[in-house]
């Protein structure tokens, strides 16, 4: 019958491990190294590391008065109304408000070039366009809806 052989695993100690690696971070790590140090030096020479430090001395203090802040119902509200305004524009399609961002930077660059004012005759035949027709539905039915809401 066979017999087992016998296997001692050789006890490894993690700490060599570790001081290899740290012997070895500066050349294998150099270029990283001197960016984090010329990013450490910026931080302290415009006072970043101060107030970091400032910072979390005084975590009681500065989360006591976040505490006694948010817990005023003021504050309560002005949070849920930043919370129900981030849902709705959440909710909105964004490619029309790429195509409004895109039309009215074209607008405000075709109005800048105008060197009078349109007349009067011009402004009517804007309105009578289709799209201000659209926009100026739009605007409607959005008073409309500020109406309903405020009743």
């Amino acid at each position: 019958m066979a017999e087992p052989i016998a296997f001692t695993p050789a006890k490894a100690d993690p700490r060599t491990e570790l001081q290899r690696r740290l012997a070895a971070a500066p050349s294998e790590h150099a270029e990283a190294l001197l960016v984090a140090y010329d990013l450490l030096e910026e931080a302290h020479k415009q006072g970043i590391l101060d107030a970091l430090h400032g910072a979390i001395r005084a975590r009681d203090t500065i989360a006591s008065l976040a505490a006694r802040y948010a817990a005023e119902p003021v504050n309560i509200n002005a949070l849920r109304h930043v919370i129900a305004v981030g849902q709705m524009v959440g909710s909105f399609d964004p490619e029309p408000i790429s195509n409004l961002a895109r039309e009215a930077y074209t607008a405000m660059e075709t109005q800048r070039r105008e060197s009078r004012p349109p007349s009067l005759w011009q402004l009517f035949r804007r309105l009578i366009h289709p799209d201000t027709r659209r926009g100026l539905s739009f605007v409607t039915s959005m008073l409309a809806a500020l109406g309903r809401a405020w009743r």
